[in-house]
């Protein structure tokens, strides 16, 4: 039985909304996954090459799971619906 990584992503999806509430940038991640198209892929490739360079910032589950994210559209889509929801309540 093949699971769907995308269900095992938005299990952190809530740890994800509360880091970038915190900050003050779920705006602008809701403005970069709505936008950024196919430049998310990039973001995501980008996440994988980087992996060394991040390491200290982003464990290798969370790095993975936020690339696999940007490479699915309609995850990225529904993150940001996610992060809506989160900003009204």
């Amino acid at each position: 039985m093949q699971m769907n990584p995308i269900a095992g992503t938005r299990s952190v999806w809530p740890a994800w909304a509360e880091f970038l509430r915190q900050r003050g940038l779920e705006n602008i991640a809701i403005f970069f996954l709505e936008a950024a198209g196919p430049f998310a892929i990039l973001g995501a490739q980008a996440l994988y090459l980087g992996g060394p360079l991040i390491n200290s910032a982003l464990t290798g589950v969370q790095r993975d799971s936020l690339a696999e994210l940007l490479e699915n559209r309609q995850a990225a889509l529904d993150f940001a619906a996610f992060l809506r929801e989160e900003k009204i309540q």
